[in-house]
């Protein structure tokens, strides 16, 4: 049977052969994909036309059951309790997707990521969609969850052949990381070293294994291998709105087209099977400036007057134009899990989004709280036994001002910086060398280092090992990330450590990639200062970043994206390739994206942990929120025990 007609619902009872596959077919991600209904009492099987079913639930509904498309949404939670949770379920609802690796072909499984289905109706709903789908193409089944892995663990391979998450991941040959289309010219650089030997233009689109987390503001990237969406590199390009993925093979691609150096459209689709390049003519235009220079970023006045070095808990949110956007953060997280703000916990769970209308009941279930309860005193109980933010102390600008006007040597490199900065001189790294040197060699002023250290006594007593973040007010902004461009450092022990760390911590403002970044963006090195955050470091099993959305479905109002790894440096710094898992905030559960460099998955004690840590990025996310739709995502750096959750970090994260 022909499938070509997009009023036509779906192939129902017969064989799918690859041609009506590919007639029905959606497509995301790279893969080509079909919805697969299987009736148990008609022992009938759907297989969905996507050009005409968005969702299963409302194919059941008008095409089996004789139910409107509105009826079916306005009851939907009750329809999906049935469909996905209950025990003698009528409908079986899955996504069988093409999966072509070299010359083979695959097809895989799944259900959606919320479905509790147990081993035995696992087990039927693959030998359904086994028997009607074409015989030649292996079919595996993919656990949709962490609860669905451990049901299929207990069935035999045989019975049930099987491929998890992480497995079609880690062997994915395109991963749209940055949805877009720009042109440019393309510069593919195999090594570091060539990179480094190269001088690159802001209209270039630059193809690496690994791109390095001192990249400057570009048209385009492309990872010729596996990363994450939440290293610094791809952070930047999300906030700078530049296309990016990951194309195995792009090398060879390249050098098949004869595409280096040349001038190409560059385009990533979610919906595309690799990354689009079109070869074009060169530009006339290339001597003006990119449209970006036109998007200026402004900052809040800041305040170099003399302002006491305080106690985290002392600052609020408020106080970023003194402390620091990090500080201030870091600040009102204090008051927060202090219950003094509790308002606003509840805010992104307070606002329908369809197909559910009230989201109430399931952050009820998330809590382990009946619907009747005090929501929002449970919030606050699980922030107050779960959550902790490291004890420490900010260092206002001022003291950084102070440092600066001591030594008439720094102001002088200063003065020239800027003059070259007004001339928009194409070198200014001598400048900016210069003057960070300056920096390390000038003594602090005395009555700095009292300061400090009357500080540190007063707070920190008794801790062995500080972290010494950076915390400047050019950081964290809208349009401006600023993400890995100034130093934090770890492991800082003696008094003479805690003063070079701060001032590396200075230096780092002035360096000629963050100085060349806020030019970019509009940002005067007059209006640029520096706070520093000096905190306990804690000691934790595992830590890492999270962000409160799905960075490659932002339509994915559910899901958070976690990376883990054994040492958070090797998350934020993309040196080693992280864990990566999405987690619920609406049904609950979790999945593994990626296993990274790590030789085996968390524990089910690790697991549980991360959905506490989603839950509380829902919470934490809907309290900074700048607005009342509660949509503005958060990055937050982590650490961990199987207890107890460290908040290292706190940030709006760009989509």
């Amino acid at each position: 049977m022909a499938v070509q007609e997009a009023d036509v619902a779906g192939l129902v009872g017969e064989q799918l052969t690859m041609s009506a596959f590919n007639q029905l077919s959606g497509s995301l991600g790279g893969y080509s994909f079909v919805k697969v209904v299987v009736d148990r009492h008609n022992e009938t099987i759907h297989f969905l036309n996507n050009a005409r079913n968005e969702f299963h639930a409302i194919y059941i509904g008008q095409e089996i059951l004789g139910i409107g498309e509105q009826e079916m949404r306005a009851r939907i939670d009750e329809f999906n309790q049935s469909f996905y949770h209950s025990p003698d379920r009528r409908f079986f609802l899955g996504i069988l997707s093409l999966h072509k690796r070299e010359d083979k072909r695959m097809f895989s499984l799944e259900t959606v990521e919320v479905d509790t289905m147990s081993a035995d109706m696992i087990e039927f709903f693959y030998a359904e969609v086994r028997r009607n789908v074409d015989a030649v193409v292996p079919l595996f089944f993919k656990p949709a969850n962490h609860l669905q892995e451990q049901e299929v663990a207990e069935l035999p391979v045989e019975r049930l052949p099987r491929i998890l998450a992480h497995e079609l991941f880690s062997t994915a040959e395109f991963v749209a990381l940055n949805p877009g289309t720009t042109r440019g010219r393309l510069r593919a650089f195999r090594t570091e070293q060539e990179y480094r030997e190269n001088m690159l233009e802001w209209f270039d689109i630059v193809v690496m294994h690994r791109v390095p987390d001192d990249i400057p503001r570009l048209a385009g990237i492309i990872n010729a291998s596996h990363t994450t969406p939440l290293s610094h590199t791809n952070v930047l390009a999300t906030g700078w709105s530049i296309p990016n993925a990951i194309q195995i093979g792009a090398f060879d691609l390249i050098d098949r087209e004869d595409l280096d150096g040349q001038w190409v459209e560059y385009e990533v689709s979610a919906k595309g099977a690799s990354v689009g390049l079109r070869l074009i003519d060169e530009p006339d235009d290339l001597g003006q400036r990119p449209a970006w220079y036109a998007q200026r970023v402004t900052l809040e006045e800041p305040e170099d007057t003399y302002n006491p070095i305080l106690n985290l808990s002392k600052i609020r949110y408020n106080d970023s134009h003194r402390y620091g956007t990090k500080a201030a953060n870091l600040g009102e997280l204090h008051h927060v899990l202090a219950a003094e703000s509790p308002r606003r916990l509840l805010g992104f769970f307070s606002v329908p989004r369809p197909p559910r209308d009230n989201l109430m009941p399931y952050l009820a279930k998330l809590l382990g709280e009946d619907e009747d309860a005090d929501l929002l005193a449970a919030a606050q109980q699980l922030l107050a036994e779960r959550v902790r933010v490291p004890r420490g102390v900010a260092l206002p600008f001022s003291m950084h001002q102070g440092f600066l006007e001591s030594s008439p040597k720094i102001q002088q490199a200063i003065g020239k910086l800027k003059m070259a900065l007004e001339l928009n001189a194409r070198e200014i790294e001598p400048l900016c060398v210069e003057l960070q040197q300056l920096i390390r060699k000038t003594r602090v002023p005395d009555y700095l280092l009292s300061d400090l250290d009357t500080a540190l006594v007063e707070n920190l007593a008794g801790v062995r090992t500080f972290v010494v973040r950076s915390s400047s007010n050019a950081e964290d902004l809208a349009g401006f990330s600023a993400a890995g461009i100034y130093e934090s450092y770890n492991h800082v022990t003696s008094a003479e450590k805690i003063v070079e760390s701060v001032k590396e911590v200075w230096a780092s403002l002035v360096s000629a990639r963050s100085v060349r970044l806020r030019q970019q963006a509009g940002i005067s090195l007059d209006d640029c200062f520096m706070g520093v955050v000096i905190q306990e470091q804690v000691n934790a099993d595992f830590g890492g970043v999270m962000v409160t959305t799905n960075p490659m479905n932002r339509n994915d109002f559910r899901n958070v994206y976690i990376n883990v790894s054994p040492n958070v440096t090797d998350v934020v710094e993309g040196s080693k390739q992280p864990m990566q898992y999405l987690y619920s905030t609406v049904e609950g559960g979790g999945r593994t994206v990626s296993l990274g460099d790590a030789k085996e998955d968390l524990d089910v004690k690790g697991h549980a942990q991360l959905q506490r840590l989603a839950i509380v990025g829902r919470l934490l996310q809907s309290h900074f929120s700048p607005d009342y739709t509660f949509d503005s995502p958060v990055d937050i750096e982590w650490l961990a025990t199987d207890e107890i959750l460290y908040v290292l970090q706190l940030r709006p994260y760009s989509i």
